[in-house]
């Protein structure tokens, strides 16, 4: 990972990244570890969840009905909203980290990296069994 400094933005800074917008340069250091760091999927998840929670609460609120039915038909399109999400995590992240300047591949290369020796040994776990 680059030697940059990890600074944390404040809430609404992070509320306007959370729903894509840029942060300045001062916070680029924290967005690729907010990208490449351990938790990662977690964090993903929470911002999509951020994204996705006024909607949610505008039409569990505003669209008439039964409140079982409302509650449903949020938790359906939460559901598949997730999903979306989910299935292009990767390429959302590294849309993020370019628009932090890095360029494209970096959050992946400092994700792969991290995991290099795992991987390694499960590469040689795998052989040990399969390749006699």
């Amino acid at each position: 990972m680059p030697d940059e400094p990890v600074r944390r933005p404040d809430p609404v800074r992070w509320v306007w990244y959370a729903f894509g917008g840029g942060l300045p340069v001062r916070y680029r250091g924290w967005v690729l570890h907010d990208l490449t760091c351990r938790t990662w999927p977690a964090r993903h998840l929470v911002r999509a969840l951020v994204q996705v929670a006024p909607v949610a609460a505008i039409l569990l609120l505003v669209v008439p009905g039964s409140l079982v039915i409302r509650s449903a038909a949020v938790a359906a399109g939460l559901l598949l909203g997730l999903f979306y999400s989910f299935a292009y995590m990767h390429e959302i992240v590294e849309h993020r980290a370019s628009k932090a300047g890095y360029p494209v591949g970096t959050a992946r290369a400092v994700q792969d990296a991290a995991h290099a020796r795992q991987r390694r040994a499960q590469a040689e776990r795998y052989a040990q069994i399969w390749r006699r």
